[in-house]
Order: C-alpha cells, then sequence, then structure tokens
C-alpha cells in the first residue's frame, strides 16, 4: 500500500455510543507516549468542605464520563480540528465571551 495514496476512512459507531456522553469540562494530562483527555460530568452541586491542611474550599464532586487516549502525533490534528469547528461555530452563533 502506497503512502502516497489517499485515505478513505470507514468508521463504524457503535449503537450504544451514538448518544454520546454530556460533560461539564475535561482535565487534560500526558505522559511521554500518550495525551489523556478525562471528560467529566459534575454530579451533585458545589459544597464548602476543608483541605488536607483544615483550609475551606469548594468541593465539586464529578465523575469521569469518558477517558480519551491519544497519540502525541494526534494531538495537534485534534487542535486544528477544534479550532476549525469553534470558528464554524461562531460564524453560524456568533462569537461569545469566556467568562474569565
Amino acid at each position: 500500500m502506497s503512502d502516497e495514496a489517499p485515505r478513505h476512512f470507514e468508521i463504524d459507531m457503535p449503537p450504544k455510543a451514538v448518544a454520546g456522553s454530556y460533560a461539564d469540562f475535561a482535565n487534560v494530562w500526558h505522559t511521554p507516549d500518550v495525551f489523556v483527555m478525562d471528560f467529566v460530568s459534575l454530579v451533585r452541586p458545589p459544597h464548602e468542605g476543608t483541605d488536607a491542611d483544615g483550609n475551606t474550599v469548594t468541593v465539586v464532586p464529578g465523575q469521569v464520563v469518558q477517558r480519551v487516549r491519544i497519540p502525541p502525533e494526534q494531538v495537534f490534528e485534534l487542535a486544528k480540528a477544534l479550532t476549525q469547528q469553534l470558528e464554524f461555530w461562531e460564524q453560524e452563533n456568533g462569537r461569545r465571551s469566556t467568562g474569565g
């Protein structure tokens, strides 16, 4: 198979995956060989608590709904795809502030 021939991906979507999972935020971390994205959904409202040093903190209970691992080479492609889709979304819906 030639490396120069265009690729045509045939990707199957299992019925259980069609609905997807809702996530309130994602946590991204890496090792030398892989980037990991943990998509998290909040499970209860935040509440006051204390940390290990006795300081008051806001505890935000969440649960990982999906963990995705990708090779470092694919992170660049993912970043480009997200940027492109965000630009399309902004053209359709207008720019939103990040609230930060």
